[in-house]
């Protein structure tokens, strides 16, 4: 039997694979508000037999969205249109999850094809969309040429934690099943974890138990409002890359202190803090952010996943079945095929009749399959 393919329990929550889809920003939403777009995105990787969907970075509060295309949870009008495709999602077999964020000193920023550059006069003129203060645990730009933000107070510090928690209990009436903080890739949550990023001497800086103090109340936050049968995850950046940032050792401390905070998961990437060149120390390469899932599995005693070029399901299969990862997640792999567990289940010899497939799918394509076997066709 296929590792890939047993189910898996967190908490009160199942998944009957142990594939997950990566949260995928889209930048097509309006004021924060879910569309059509998020409904045929998302839907279609429920259909394509992932175990777990997670929706897009979902911002907390509107000046923590990244891009004026960003998702939204910071009012409760954006309540609804979330709550349609989260139960689509879970209506064709797969648990729907979200990615609850704030991006920081990277907010205000253009859509990636528009430059991938801090908001300008530019943007102003092309698309009125104006730049606004950003915020960030001390007063230090992402990369040249990007805004210096402004360094947070303790009270903006308590009302960002706040609205992570008031943002899951929308999540929660949302119908998801699943919360993913992001405090990865330079956004705030890793902000303020990295000493790259964090040169704060209070109470939220200093040494490493100061800088995971904020990560941690925004565990606890969350877990205020939301079910305790239901599963929180945070996805950590495992190694900044960058010579006096994190390191494993530091991200086993940090994953040790969110299980004790009520984290019952995590996604193990790396990178994003050091500005927007690839660091030297990163070499990409196939499954190359696997070793860090084993390393916080193994060192912080925490279930995690896996991510990172991880495209070929026996590499997958190998990950989940030697015990490296509790679950994988792939993004461009299922953007370029929607289908890809429903393929990996048929390579794996887990599925030999199209019969994991949607019937109004699965049907048809067994009978194609019929014919041409018998016309001796591939």
């Amino acid at each position: 039997m296929s590792a890939l393919f047993q189910p898996l329990t967190l908490r009160g929550v199942t998944f009957k694979n142990r594939i997950a889809v990566s949260p995928m920003s889209q930048y097509r939403a309006d004021k924060g508000c879910a569309n059509n777009w998020h409904m045929v995105h998302l839907g279609r990787f429920a259909m394509g037999g992932a175990g777990l969907v997670f929706a897009e970075a979902t911002a907390v509060e509107e000046d923590g969205r990244r891009t004026y295309g960003d998702l939204g949870l910071w009012e409760d009008g954006q309540i609804a249109e979330l709550a349609r495709i989260a139960k689509f999602i879970e209506t064709e077999g797969a648990v729907p999850g979200i990615q609850l964020g704030h991006a920081g000193r990277k907010a205000s920023e253009r859509r990636p094809w528009h430059g991938d550059a801090p908001l300008s006069d530019e943007d102003i003129k092309a698309r009125d969309e104006q730049p606004w203060q950003t915020i960030a645990p001390s007063a230090m730009s992402y990369a040249v040429g990007w805004p210096t933000p402004a360094e947070m107070t303790d009270a903006d510090i308590k009302r960002v934690i706040a609205s992570f928690g008031l943002a899951a209990k929308r999540a929660h009436k949302a119908g998801f099943k699943v919360i993913e903080v992001y405090a990865a890739h330079g956004f705030l949550v890793h902000q303020f974890l990295s000493p790259i990023a964090n040169k704060r001497t209070d109470r939220w800086g200093g040494g490493a138990e100061g800088r995971m103090r904020f990560a941690v109340e925004v565990a606890k936050a969350i877990r205020q409002h939301w079910p305790d049968d239901f599963p929180l995850l945070f996805r950590l950046s495992a190694t900044d890359w960058v010579d006096g940032g994190l390191e494993i050792d530091d991200t086993i401390e940090i994953a040790r202190a969110l299980a004790a905070a009520g984290v019952d998961m995590i996604d193990c990437s790396t990178g994003g803090i050091g500005g927007t060149e690839r660091p030297q120390r990163m070499k990409i390469e196939d499954g190359f952010q696997v070793p860090f899932s084993v390393s916080v599995k193994s060192g912080a005693g925490v279930p995690t996943m896996a991510v990172g070029f991880l495209r070929d399901a026996a590499m997958c299969e190998q990950v989940i079945a030697s015990g490296k990862a509790d679950m994988v997640a792939l993004a461009r792999e299922l953007l370029a095929n929607p289908n890809w567990p429903l393929h990996a289940a048929a390579k794996l010899g887990v599925d030999t009749d199209h019969g994991m497939w949607p019937p109004e799918a699965g049907w048809w394509l067994e009978k194609r399959a019929q014919l041409m076997r018998k016309l001796g066709l591939k």
